[in-house]
């Protein structure tokens, strides 16, 4: 690739040149042309001053020199495959009385060599400091190096040393490594002029060992009897703790029937009160254990009784309404769906029902009061016929044998109550 800079000379009898930058390893063209001339030759030559072509006559012996063009206004030759010690001032002259010259500038692009990053250490364990080192050379002017971690930039710190004619560029990054940079990518890139493709770059992908992590996760929030339930032991660390231990309170699992372990997985196939206790997931690794723990308590499974054999909480009096003959309305209706209405008739119920309950004990009390009195004065009745009918054959002969019997005259009395 070239570029063209200021224009160097004059109109007229001065040749006219440019300055031109291109990259290394490509092709230079340089152009020397006048505007008027009476067929005096143009002339290139080197920052050595060596002639390079004089007219269309070639005078270095270089194969990378080629001429383009050459004609009375203008010479143009090329320098192929060009490299940094091509760099320099080029001399375009006319030969006329006196000779006139013009100046370009070939500027020669180093191209920065592709990075590479040392100090990684494979695997790297939780905790460990390490320094990431990104170098390129060759590069002119000095390279520009930028640091990614996962595409997001991060800063890093430059040093540029000076290598002849180019550069060595180093950048370097200090890492506290944790298990958050497991898996984690690391590029480093090349920015520089010369590259105008795609930027030359290298990329590290760390992995770092830790030690596990274990949480539980459970299926049901309210287990109950009969239910199915799932723990699963979820264990997180490198290398990867598998597989994973389960015990119930301390000891092995009692019954390995109902208690299904698959991997990280440990199933109930049917819940019941024997299954409570504290069951404890654990993961191990090189680099240590972890474990979590999950009590599991059984609610009783809810039941449902027919609504005549479910006892109410409370006793409900009786309807007085049914009592007094009141029509009860139908609980669809949508006046009984009403909270308000439902409270006050609960609250009528009440009231009404308190009022029975007090006539009725009342009712009681007194009937057993007269009860006690009657008992307390009961006496005997007897009657004259009474009294002589022990002997008498009829009635007339009782009642004469009752009056001529004055023996018993106090039994002769009656007694009213």
């Amino acid at each position: 690739m070239a570029s063209k800079g200021k224009v160097r000379g004059i109109s007229g009898q001065y040749p006219l040149v440019q300055n031109v930058t291109v990259t290394e390893g490509r092709t230079a063209n340089l152009t020397c042309r006048v505007e008027f001339n009476d067929n005096t030759s143009l002339q290139w030559s080197n920052p050595a001053q060596q002639t390079l072509f004089f007219g269309d006559k070639k005078a270095l012996r270089d194969n990378r020199i080629e001429l383009v063009r050459a004609s009375w206004s203008e010479l143009t030759i090329s320098i192929s495959d060009v490299t940094l010690s091509d760099e320099g001032m080029y001399t375009c002259s006319l030969f006329t009385m006196p000779v006139r010259t013009a100046k370009a500038y070939l500027t020669v692009l180093g191209v920065p060599e592709k990075p590479e990053i040392d100090g990684l250490t494979k695997p790297a364990l939780e905790g460990d400091h390490i320094t990431l080192t990104c170098i390129t050379q060759g590069s002119k002017p000095a390279a520009d190096l930028r640091w990614f971690r996962n595409e997001k930039e991060v800063k890093g710190a430059k040093e540029v040393n000076a290598s002849g004619k180019t550069f060595t560029v180093r950048s370097s990054l200090q890492l506290h490594v944790d298990r958050n940079d497991d898996g984690v990518a690391y590029t480093c890139r090349v920015d520089h002029v010369a590259l105008t493709q795609a930027p030359q770059q290298a990329t590290e992908v760390l992995e770092v060992h830790y030690a596990p992590r274990v949480e539980i996760i459970h299926s049901l929030a309210v287990p109950q009897e009969g239910q199915y339930l799932k723990l699963e032991c979820v264990s997180k660390g490198n290398p990867s703790p598998d597989p994973v231990m389960w015990t119930k309170d301390g000891g092995e699992l009692p019954d390995l029937d109902r208690m299904i372990v698959e991997g990280r997985e440990l199933t109930f196939t049917s819940l019941n009160k024997t299954d409570n206790g504290t069951y404890r997931c654990e993961a191990s690794n090189h680099l240590g254990t972890s474990s979590a723990e999950y009590v599991l308590y059984v609610y009783d499974a809810p039941t449902t009784l027919p609504p005549s054999t479910i006892p109410p909480l409370h006793p409900i009096p009786p309807d007085p309404t049914a009592l007094l003959g009141t029509h009860v309305s139908d609980p669809t209706d949508t006046g009984s769906r009403d909270p308000n209405a439902l409270g006050q008739r609960s609250t009528d119920h009440a009231l009404i029902g308190g009022v029975v309950a007090v006539v009725v004990f009342v009712t009681l009390c007194l009937i057993i009061v007269l009860g006690r009195y009657l008992a307390r004065h009961k006496g005997t009745y007897l009657t004259n016929e009474a009294k002589g009918a022990d002997d008498a054959p009829d009635a007339d002969t009782a009642i004469i044998n009752a009056e001529g019997n004055h023996a018993h005259a106090e039994e002769k009395k009656e007694y009213f109550i």
